[in-house]
């Protein structure tokens, strides 16, 4: 199948190396193969999947700057079925390095060509920007998972957004699909986290996934110990709502024909 899924929002702290994170590895636990590749330098996903940040050698920059092939790069991680090409801090020099390169846009989609097909899914955790990683990854995806958080301004960015994605379909990839704005965060006691889920399901409808991460401390406890939710507490409600986010999205993927 080996679907290619960016977990994409230029604004910070809404969830998306969470939702990459606990995505991958509950895709692993539905005994789907994942490569998850951490193209964000602060290198969250790969720390959160137990690997040791400062040893990595060949990852992500390496795969932009074709220094190494994806096979190279990949790693085991502490999840079932899931390996991940890690990011280092020197991930931000790409952003520089990139710039003067013929087709700088599709370094990772010409990377990921030699190892599609032995994976599932490939989830790629964004950074929190609109800069030529990102635009690497959406270049290379056929769908992107848009997490918006529950809280006051979470609309803010999402219309720039949107016009990126435009221009990349009309530009880099025709093909790019939106699979789902992804509500995080929600706190069902807050009454403005209920006026978000309905400003947002009012607003985007079918766009917006059935499922909601609702704020569980768990989650946040998970990744210091190098672990995902499903590992850290399989009974935990996040463990539970990332469950059903990946049975929607392997739902859909088979619905879309796209799966095996």
């Amino acid at each position: 199948m080996g679907k290619i899924i960016a977990i994409a929002n230029q604004k910070g702290g809404v969830g998306k190396t969470t939702t990459t994170v606990n995505l991958a590895a509950c895709l692993g636990v539905l005994e789907k193969k994942v490569l998850l590749i951490d193209a964000d330098p602060q290198a969250n996903a790969s720390s959160g999947l137990g690997i040791n940040v400062e040893t990595v050698e060949k990852g992500t920059y390496q795969l932009l700057e074709h220094d190494c092939t994806a096979t190279e790069a990949i790693q085991k991680t502490t999840a079932a079925n899931v390996d991940i090409i890690p990011a280092h801090i020197d991930l931000v020099a790409s952003e520089i390095e990139l710039v003067q390169v013929e087709k700088r846009e599709y370094m990772l989609q010409s990377a990921l060509n030699s190892v599609k097909d032995q994976y599932d899914f490939i989830l790629i955790d964004c950074a929190p920007s609109l800069g030529l990683l990102t635009l690497n990854a959406l270049t290379a995806a056929d769908s992107i998972i848009i997490p918006i958080q529950c809280e006051y301004f979470a609309l803010e960015g999402l219309g720039k957004l949107l016009n990126t994605i435009k221009s990349v379909q009309r530009i880099h990839n025709a093909n790019l699909d939106i699979e789902g704005l992804l509500l995080t965060m929600y706190d069902s006691r807050l009454r403005l986290s209920n006026q978000v889920v309905e400003e947002v399901q009012n607003h985007f409808h079918d766009m917006v996934f059935k499922t909601i991460i609702q704020r569980n401390v768990r989650l946040s406890e998970a990744p210091s110990f190098g672990e995902s939710i499903i590992n850290y507490d399989v009974n935990s409600k996040g463990a539970s709502n990332y469950l059903s986010l990946a049975k929607e999205i392997i739902s859909k993927t088979l619905a879309n024909g796209k799966g095996d």
